[in-house]
């Protein structure tokens, strides 16, 4: 049986490369968060967080529902392209004859909080929401992003009422 040539020079770089990047890339793997230079790489926070913490800041927010897959009136929730969580909240500012022919859980009555695997589908996911509402002013309302995070608030409220979810996401 011949032997097998050595192998040449670009070749062992390539594969010494090709090693290393394996080994990197297994090195960073793993769910937990983990220290990269000074920042610390966390998991992002479920809607249910975002909502309670908005809830904190504006006193007449209150949660009304957390979706699981089985409930999730847009089909959405763990599926591909889709969100890892979602929530519906109310807002007292709302008038009830503004949406007393909508559910219970509707946006109308305050907002719903999205979060996705990263902030690209959060975008994604608003800025078809604003196509849809560009041609269905009826169905307006105000988005607000934040990372993976977004934010949709009832066009009943005023825009100021509206801001303060801005400042409450980002602040």
């Amino acid at each position: 049986m011949p032997e097998s040539p050595e192998l040449s020079l670009p070749c062992r770089e390539t594969a010494i490369t090709v090693t290393l990047a394996t080994l990197s890339l297994a090195a960073c793997g793993g769910s937990s968060p983990s220290a990269i230079g000074s920042a610390t790489v966390t998991a992002p926070r479920t809607a249910e967080d975002v909502t309670k913490t908005l809830g904190g800041r504006i006193a007449t927010t209150k949660l009304i529902k957390v979706y699981t897959a089985e409930d999730d009136p847009n089909h959405l929730l763990g599926r591909p392209n889709g969100y890892t969580s979602k929530t519906e909240f109310g807002d007292s500012r709302v008038k009830p004859a503004d949406v007393e022919y909508l559910g219970a859980d509707s946006v109308e009555r305050g907002g719903s909080v999205e979060v996705f695997p990263d902030e690209a589908g959060a975008k994604a996911r608003m800025d078809f929401i604003r196509s849809v509402a560009r041609n269905l002013p009826a169905v307006g309302e105000y988005d607000y992003l934040k990372g993976p995070v977004l934010v949709r608030v009832s066009r009943f409220l005023t825009p100021n009422q509206a801001k303060e979810y801005e400042t409450a996401l980002n602040g």
